[in-house]
């Protein structure tokens, strides 16, 4: 069985198809109208035809977001082609500009053709507590359950209760960390883009996909991470780590305070400057 992944690539998109013996095909989803179309083109041109689509929208790691129309043609494509749609919402509450990322199960027909599945970690700053939930199609749900049971028998009841209460309770504290996010994100992209880095900023999610700038660019995003962490002491997710379309690429994350991220750009930018100025 062959599955479609959005590329540049979470590694769980791929390694999960791969542990299940599946094969997988990678398309570019920076631009989703792109994407989708080459998901049409491959569900006519392969053979057998691809059983799965995954979508992770925000997108982990580019930022890249979408309107709903995207879902209601992703819909009617599963339909025609007949293949199942699993939807990765794990950055559902994080967005910054007025944004709302739209639901995959809000879309007309939804739930007939996949599932969604979110998390408690992102939004609701409960990374670790392993809290979040699938919904949608009964028999791709029922054979999640089956799965899930494999491995453990449910979540310590404290956790389960605490949940409860956040999602009943805190939407106010989900808007306050949304906030924070929006200010940490500018306080590097600003930074950055001042020092010449060339980045859109993102609507949503807790990273930052930044193209490496020149005439670091031929060094590789590997290298290049190496470089800003042994030179610089800043940790920084090299793009290749994210499939061959992520090269020339960095993934930044904005999980430190605003203190720390001014920190980290002034480091970077003495970094590259010393190189640049030892060039000349």
């Amino acid at each position: 069985d062959t599955a479609i992944v959005p590329a540049p690539t979470f590694p769980i998109h791929s390694y999960s198809v791969m542990l299940a013996s599946g094969n997988v095909i990678a398309l570019d989803v920076r631009k989703p109208d792109v994407f989708l179309s080459n998901v049409a083109y491959t569900c006519q041109h392969l053979f057998p035809k691809p059983k799965v689509v995954i979508v992770n929208f925000p997108h982990n790691p580019s930022g890249t977001t979408i309107e709903q129309d995207f879902y209601e043609d992703l819909v009617k494509l599963a339909r025609e082609y007949e293949f199942l749609v699993i939807s990765d919402f794990a950055y559902a509450d994080v967005c910054y500009d007025d944004y709302k990322a739209p639901s995959f199960l809000a879309t007309p027909g939804a739930i007939d053709v996949g599932v969604e599945l979110t998390t408690m970690s992102k939004g609701y700053s409960m990374a670790g507590w392993r809290v979040g939930f699938c919904s949608g199609n009964a028999e791709m749900v029922r054979a999640l359950q089956t799965i899930k049971g494999y491995y453990d028998y449910g979540i310590f009841q404290a956790v389960q209760i605490a949940a409860i209460v956040a999602l009943r309770h805190c939407e106010s504290e989900v808007e306050a960390i949304s906030r924070e996010y929006e200010k940490r994100r500018d306080v590097l992209c600003d930074g950055l883009m001042r020092q010449g880095w060339k980045m859109e900023k993102p609507k949503a999610g807790m990273f930052v996909w930044a193209e490496i700038p020149e005439p670091w660019g031929e060094m590789g995003s590997i290298d290049f991470a190496m470089k800003l962490l042994d030179e610089g002491g800043v940790a920084v997710s090299p793009g290749r780590g994210f499939g061959e379309e992520g090269e020339g690429f960095l993934r930044l994350a904005i999980v430190e305070n605003e203190h720390r991220l001014r920190q980290a750009v002034r480091q970077i930018g003495r970094c590259l400057k010393r190189e640049t100025t030892a060039a000349e």
